[in-house]
């Protein structure tokens, strides 16, 4: 059927769980449609809103398009769209931010409410119900599953011969679920498709439109220096003996901090090759893959820019015994993360002076993106690591403040902090030693001296804060633009 048609399926107040993490494989062409549908039946008076549920964020043509036409009613578990952050900075949609890894379970145990719909892209799909996925998995399994009817949106952009690239798995849920066998990153342990019921499939929609991945920026010299500090920081832990001789797998978010900070591990001679089990493999993973400095990448998206996506589908065998696709359940998973001693790099929006961190919200109300799998892998990590860089807005914001405004990640789940200066390592350190590592290793040169101000003045208990100046670094950013003139008394 066409993409209208398919639209013209679904009704005011369903739910819809749609394939996608990050755009890597989102659904296209029906959310579109469906977007037009919904300017039509408000132009005619009539109400139309349906719930998203993805496994991550999704593409323009799905977030941005029906966030633009006022189409959602609420949202989950993660977004990135510019159009969609409005709407729910509004107030227009309703958002609740979760763990990416807690997202399928709680779709099976039915609390989100009945999943109406699975529209999800494919690279080919059979007769018996076979379904092969593109370049994503995401919650694609959990929703197909659970649904009660299935839209099927072939995509002829990608490669017919994408089976085996996936190893699809669902956990039994509790107290029925067993170990997950995954000791090394590249076990497989599922199928290369995943099987439904046929009967279930209502629509096949044709597409041929290529993932709305925008790329990386080439790194400058912050991202650099980031990525050199953390890489030099990891290759000391190995030389200690902090790190095992075999070393161990890496995990990194995305976007541009993570993508120079995987090339400066690529880059540096003190890191053997090594392996990757993380949720997003980006462009820079690609390249280490063929230099060999990756052996093998496992995730649950293939976040590419179109023209590596092209060439990595030119050189298909290669990567096919290099690189894995899983559940988002299986790539994040706690038991996992612990058993395989991964090294986590996150990216962080702003970092306290004792290590909690916020990685969701501006200024402590307005969403940005959401958590997503960041605390999945934190908390469970061999070495969990935070990036960002000491200061935003031209200088007029230190991302390094007296307590976050948001806190995401607490204190007892972070154990590195690393900025463009320099690298603060808070294990086994108090709240007072960390606040002054986290000042004098990675703070910005021109906020030092108000932060140690503020260090000083709060020098009590256990925790040195003072709570009626803690955000005030905050309300001065909000009253004048710029935090360099905070007064602290």
């Amino acid at each position: 059927m066409t993409a209208d048609e398919a639209a013209a399926l679904i009704q005011n107040g369903q739910t819809l769980g749609v394939s996608g993490f990050t755009p890597a494989g989102a659904a296209k062409v029906v959310p579109k449609a469906l977007a037009a549908r919904a300017r039509a039946e408000h132009e005619a008076g009539r109400p139309f809103k349906v719930a998203i549920v993805s496994g991550a964020s999704t593409g323009d043509s799905l977030d941005g398009e029906l966030a633009r036409a006022d189409a959602i009613s609420w949202r989950t578990p993660y977004q990135s769209n510019k159009s969609l952050r409005e709407s729910i900075n509004a107030g227009r949609t309703r958002f609740f931010d979760m763990h990416l890894s807690h997202l399928p379970q709680q779709v099976r145990s039915g609390f989100l409410g009945d999943i109406d719909w699975a529209i999800v892209e494919a690279s080919d799909v059979s007769p018996s119900g076979e379904i092969t996925l593109t370049t994503s998995v995401g919650a694609s399994p959990t929703f197909l599953r659970c649904a009660k009817k299935v839209i099927i949106e072939i995509n002829r952009f990608h490669s017919p011969n994408l089976r085996g690239f996936h190893d699809i798995y669902e956990p039994m849920d509790p107290p029925f679920r067993q170990p997950i066998p995954i000791l090394r990153p590249s076990d497989r342990i599922g199928t290369p498709t995943v099987k439904i019921d046929p009967s279930k499939i209502v629509g096949v929609v044709y597409s041929d439109m290529p993932d709305e991945n925008g790329g990386f920026e080439p790194a400058d010299e912050t991202t650099e220096r980031i990525g050199n500090n953390v890489a030099e920081f990891i290759a000391g832990e190995l030389h200690a003996g902090r790190i095992p001789k075999q070393f161990l797998p890496i995990q990194s978010g995305v976007g541009n901090i993570a993508n120079a900070v995987l090339g400066s591990l690529g880059a540096h001679p003190g890191i053997p090759a090594f392996e990757m089990y993380s949720e997003v493999i980006q462009d820079s993973v690609i390249q280490l893959v063929r230099t060999g400095k990756v052996k093998f990448a496992t995730g649950t998206s293939l976040t590419i820019a179109k023209e590596v996506l092209l060439k990595f589908y030119d050189d298909l065998e290669f990567f096919r015994s290099r690189i894995l696709l899983r559940p988002q359940e299986i790539t994040n998973n706690p038991e996992i993360v612990r058993r395989l001693g991964i090294i986590t790099i996150n990216t962080a929006i702003e970092v306290d002076i004792f290590g909690n961190i916020n990685s969701t919200h501006i200024m402590g109300s307005n969403l940005m993106n959401g958590i997503g799998g960041s605390g999945d892998f934190t908390r469970n990590a061999h070495i969990s690591i935070f990036t960002c860089p000491s200061s935003a807005k031209g200088g007029k914001i230190s991302t390094i403040v007296p307590l976050v405004s948001h806190m995401d990640h607490s204190e007892h789940s972070v154990q590195v902090v690393v900025t463009e200066n320099g690298v603060a390592d808070l294990r086994g350190k108090t709240p007072n030693e960390r606040a002054q590592l986290i000042i004098q290793k990675c703070a910005h040169p021109q906020f030092h001296d108000l932060l140690q101000h503020y260090y000083e003045m709060s020098k009590q208990g256990q925790t040195p804060q003072t709570l009626s100046r803690a955000f005030a670094f905050h309300e001065q950013f909000l009253r004048s633009g710029d935090m360099r003139q905070t007064p602290l008394g």
